[in-house]
């Protein structure tokens, strides 16, 4: 009912204009050099009649190929469409620009981002008018003509809102004669899944990046848990030996050995979830694996602790500083023959704790250094927890050693808390 109703409009509609025209500008005039002419004004207006038919048909055929049905929406040559965009204007002007842009027979296209408009012209062919007919000039006004695009970006918090106009480059009232064949339908439905495929490519990329650093996240956690659950089988093994042979000559010494190690491997234990430690934990633990070492090596190893009360309990990542102090174990003070000091240091400032541990063993020297891989663990596990909010600096000593600093937000004072990565 509404094909036929619209093909009766543009006969109607072209057959008035015709009868008009016919009696006020031409009648006449024939008339009175040829005599009697209404059996020509009939012809005429049967082909011309014909023709309005024919044409108002094809665009209807066409239009329910691109649309799949037909009412007063997709039959108009005028068409309008609202698409959201998830990303801010900017980024959404950029994507209806180069929607456009890449339509085909898109000609010129003028475009300012400033004003957040796209204006361009779209060459057309019209499919059922490759005839005679055009040549002849007796139906010049089906050929084709360019249409036109307006795309409007509007603002909308962090997400833009695209006005798409696709017409025909003519004026509205020949709407009443003239049909597009759907060119303009066709037009609006190509910038759309152009625009639909550019969000759902983007989101993809988003969901990869995502899915990447979830796995690069759970890699990293899972080499973290791996270095918190190991206890290093010679530093095990020496201990219970050194215990043992002072069962025999200090049994208060090899008592006191045995509570250190129990107390570091309680702390060491995995954990059933992936908790935030507090600085005060942390030393608990690094206290107990000195306290060992010391019995072992005796006056090579001196200890100066200078951590205030009230930090104790900012959090801090499992491990992290545990890994520092072994590190300036086994790479400074081990290899030094009359052995050293281990300085432990925080302090607070500027919404920060800043956790230092020093040595004045063999330094960053090539032959004390090791594989790295603690240092790069503890600068990943910072970036996972904080992000760009920490910070990891490792520089030389003076005169000798090595200090490693460790900078994170001050939780205790901020009164906020990082999920452990």
């Amino acid at each position: 009912m509404t094909s036929l109703f619209f093909i009766l409009r543009i006969t109607v509609a072209t057959m008035v204009a015709y009868i008009i025209a016919t009696a006020i500008l031409v009648e006449n005039f024939l008339r009175h050099i040829f005599g009697q002419t209404e059996g020509f004004f009939v012809i005429v207006g049967a082909l011309l009649a014909s023709a309005v038919v024919t044409n108002a048909f094809s665009h209807v055929r066409r239009v329910r190929l691109i649309a799949g049905a037909v009412n007063a929406g997709t039959l108009s040559s005028r068409q309008r469409r609202q698409i959201e965009i998830p990303f801010e204007a900017g980024e959404a002007f950029d994507m209806i620009d180069a929607a456009i842009r890449e339509l085909p027979g898109s000609e010129v296209v003028e475009s300012a981002r400033d004003s957040l408009q796209v204006q361009a012209r779209v060459r057309r062919a019209a499919p059922y008018t490759h005839t005679g007919l055009p040549r002849m000039r007796l139906l010049g006004f089906l050929e084709p003509r360019p249409n036109q695009i307006l795309a409007t970006v509007t603002p909308n918090g962090e997400a833009g809102s695209v006005t798409l106009i696709c017409e025909p480059a003519r004026n509205a009232w020949t709407d009443w004669f003239l049909v597009d064949h759907g060119s303009n339908l066709e037009n609006a439905e190509a910038v759309t899944r152009a625009m639909t495929r550019r969000v759902a490519q983007r989101r993809r990329g988003e969901q990869a990046e995502a899915r990447q650093t979830v796995t690069e996240k759970e890699l990293t956690v899972a080499k973290l848990s791996l270095l918190h659950a190991q206890v290093e089988p010679h530093f095990l093994y020496n201990t219970l030996a050194s215990a043992q042979l002072l069962t025999r000559s200090d049994p208060v010494r090899a008592d006191e050995m045995l509570g250190n190690l129990i107390l570091y491997l309680r702390h060491s234990l995995p954990r059933t979830e992936q908790a935030m430690s507090t600085l005060g934990t942390e030393l608990e633990r690094a206290r107990a694996y000195l306290d060992i070492l010391k019995i072992r090596m005796g006056a090579r190893l001196n200890l100066q602790i200078e951590v205030p009360q009230y930090l104790r309990q900012a959090e801090l990542p499992p491990m992290m500083l545990q890994t520092l102090v072994e590190n300036a174990i086994k790479h400074g003070l081990e290899p030094k023959s009359g052995g050293g000091t281990i300085w432990i240091m925080a302090r607070s400032g500027n919404g920060t704790v800043i956790v230092t541990v020093a040595d004045d063993g063999k330094g960053l020297s090539d032959d004390g250094a090791g594989t790295g891989i603690g240092l790069r663990n503890v600068r990943e596990r910072l970036r996972l927890t904080y992000g760009n909010a920490a910070a990891f600096a490792i520089v030389a000593n003076f005169p000798d050693g090595v200090t490693a600093t460790i900078t994170v937000p001050d939780s205790t004072a901020q009164g906020v808390s990082y999920a452990s990565a």
